[in-house]
């Protein structure tokens, strides 16, 4: 991290701000993080809000733009460092697969998961964004089957996401118990970029109670 840098991101750990965190290790800029205590409500003050409305976790400021969701984070991070090589360009026949998968991890599987965690009815299938859990997990199982990425040998920012998402479906077992969400999560888990920045938000994780 290095104070002034063109890059700062609001941050809180844990939260779903971890996927950005992961991102901006993986693209390896200097980048300020700016910690936000969720449970004091510092995500609510009028000088956050004036960076993100919705008072949630993360926002990215580069360069004086700012720019909001996990995934747009993401998406615009591999755009605007290409020398990392997370992206597929404009032109590439894969860009649009790879905007389907980087966007399919907050749009269908993590309402598929946060759906079932609360026990909610969902009515009919085609009034459901994502149609419905078991379809949703199959898609990505399938994709994942060949490995070790989404794309094969080359890893991007899509795994970022997606990978996040599983990670945390695991955790609270939201997903099913299948191969191959395990290899490709234990995969994940070997990045640097990923170790890293779990052990920053480890540090900066609160204590748990007593």
């Amino acid at each position: 991290m290095a104070d002034g840098s063109e890059l700062i991101l609001y941050h809180a750990a844990p939260s779903r701000s971890s996927i950005a965190h992961w991102m901006l290790e993986e693209v390896g800029r200097p980048y300020e993080m700016r910690i936000l205590d969720l449970k004091k409500q510092e995500n609510r003050t009028p000088e956050y809000l004036a960076v993100n409305p919705m008072g949630k976790v993360p926002a990215l400021v580069h360069g004086g733009t700012v720019i909001t969701e996990s995934a747009a984070i993401c998406c615009h991070l591999a755009d605007a460092f290409t020398e990392a090589r997370l992206n597929f360009p404009v032109g590439d026949p894969r860009r649009g697969p790879y905007l389907k998968w980087l966007f399919f991890g907050p749009s269908c599987i993590e309402p598929a998961m946060i759906d079932r965690m609360m026990q909610r009815e969902t009515g009919p299938r085609s009034a459901v964004g994502y149609g419905d859990y078991d379809t949703t997990m199959g898609v990505v199982a399938d994709a994942l089957r060949l490995g070790p990425y989404l794309f094969g040998e080359t890893f991007t920012a899509a795994d970022v996401v997606i990978g996040s998402t599983l990670r945390w479906g695991m955790l609270f077992e939201l997903i099913p118990d299948r191969e191959e969400f395990k290899s490709y999560v234990a995969r994940l888990g070997e990045r640097p970029a990923l170790k890293r920045s779990q052990a920053t938000d480890a540090e900066l994780a609160p204590p748990p109670a007593s």
